[in-house]
């Protein structure tokens, strides 16, 4: 279990997943969030698999760049926003399983850069298998706001 978060910064984080409509396009969740540490969920449905019924790498990179990201956010100056400067990632296997799950953690906290990893499980039958692997420098910008989601151009 991930070290327990101040009730503000939970609360900071899980407004901003609520305002990324990429994962509730997904249907992703953010039910695990920790001191450094984030868990997001989607289920396999046919709307994100590739060609032969595995999930789309891309949605697999989308979850472990957002689960990294928000891991940083944990760990951010209070009042800076995060955002993503460049992450390399490794599939390791086919994204095949009912559930997938990407862990994020920070691996070194910075005041301007956070490092972090992730790693995306596929689960089937209560079984994890690792689909893939990332490292992820995340920049902390200060001052700069997320939008409202009436702001981002986006119905919702």
């Amino acid at each position: 279990m991930p070290p327990a978060l101040a009730p503000d910064i939970a609360e900071r984080v899980r407004a901003s997943f609520d305002l990324q409509n990429a994962m509730v396009l997904i249907r992703a969740s953010l039910p695990v969030l920790g001191h450094g540490s984030a868990e997001i969920h989607v289920p396999h449905w046919s709307g994100i698999e590739q060609q032969h019924g595995f999930v789309h790498g891309g949605v697999v990179g989308m979850i472990a760049d957002s689960a990294a990201g928000y891991a940083a956010m944990t760990v951010a100056p209070e009042g800076a926003s995060v955002l993503t400067v460049e992450y390399k990632m490794n599939l390791l296997a086919p994204a095949d399983g009912d559930l997938l799950i990407a862990r994020g953690k920070v691996v070194r906290p910075g005041r301007t850069l956070i490092v972090t990893q992730a790693e995306v499980f596929a689960v089937r039958d209560g079984r994890e298998t690792l689909c893939a692997l990332m490292q992820q420098t995340i920049m902390a910008m200060q001052g700069k706001a997320e939008k409202p989601k009436g702001q981002l151009g986006l119905a919702g």
